[in-house]
């Protein structure tokens, strides 16, 4: 009877031993699992899952000035363009370039400006962030995002043989103009109105978007403000090459940000 009793024992602490050894290695094989799914998550970060090259555009708030028309381009090399506009203020434009770098938690970029800017980057968007790195809050927090211009592959619009109302010039919204810029197909001809005269000229374009334009020719009207058509012609005579972005196309110089903008009208 006593053996038999020992027996029974002998078996209960074995079945508790082995039970206890299973829950260890399941719990081993959880934390191991929980531990790779961290790490598939950390592994995707904002620098190699987000599409964030190209360009970016908002107003960012202004203690002293209307408001400052940011647009910045990120380059897939890690460089960046960008222009900032103090409104309402004279010669408040401002052009810089220079590299950027992501930090280690790869949401982040860090500029080589001499202000170290920093920004989150997000879908489709960059946000300033503030000298410690942190998001701005509370009624402003949403002026310090940036937007990203984007490609609208179902509706695209040609370069060629569209007509391109001019919507932005030198960092500046253009409302109250009828300028705009046609290229033909028909012997390579460039065409306008600049917002006073109206101008004509050829074009040719090379390694997809580079753009010539030469002899340019304008009328000799006179108007009462001729400040718009004066930019606008400096630009005709400055781009040299040019981006199209579903309905937004815009003429550049080199990698700059954008001299001008323009949307397709239909």
């Amino acid at each position: 009877m006593k053996n038999r009793l020992l027996g029974i024992c002998v078996f209960a602490l074995l079945l508790i031993t082995s039970c206890n050894s299973n829950n260890k290695k399941q719990q081993e094989v959880e934390a191991e699992t929980t531990k790779q799914n961290d790490e598939l998550v950390d592994m995707h970060t904002s620098e190699n899952a987000l599409d964030w090259e190209g360009t970016y555009t908002g107003t960012l708030p202004c203690a002293d000035c209307e408001g400052i028309e940011k647009t910045i381009k990120l380059n897939n090399d890690q460089t960046y363009v960008a222009r900032d506009i103090y409104l309402g203020k004279k010669d408040g434009d401002f052009d810089s370039r220079g590299y950027f770098k992501w930090l280690e938690d790869g949401q982040t970029i860090l500029l080589s400006d001499e202000n170290e800017t920093s920004f989150f980057v997000g879908e489709n968007t960059l946000t300033q962030l503030d000298k410690s790195g942190n998001k701005v809050t509370g009624e402003l927090a949403d002026f310090y995002i940036l937007k990203k211009l984007q490609n609208n592959s179902t509706n695209t619009s040609e370069f060629t043989d569209t007509k391109w109302k001019l919507v932005k010039l030198m960092g500046k919204d253009i409302t109250d103009s009828e300028a705009f810029i046609s290229f033909a197909t028909d012997e390579n001809r460039v065409f306008g109105d600049a917002g006073c005269n109206t101008f004509t000229g050829s074009f040719k374009i090379e390694n997809g978007s580079q753009l010539e334009l030469s002899n340019v020719a304008t009328t000799m009207k006179a108007c009462p403000d001729m400040t718009v058509e004066s930019q606008f012609m400096e630009v005709l005579n400055t781009a040299d090459n040019f981006s199209l972005n579903g309905n937004t196309m815009t003429l550049n110089k080199a990698k700059m940000a954008p001299l001008a903008v323009f949307e397709a009208e239909e």
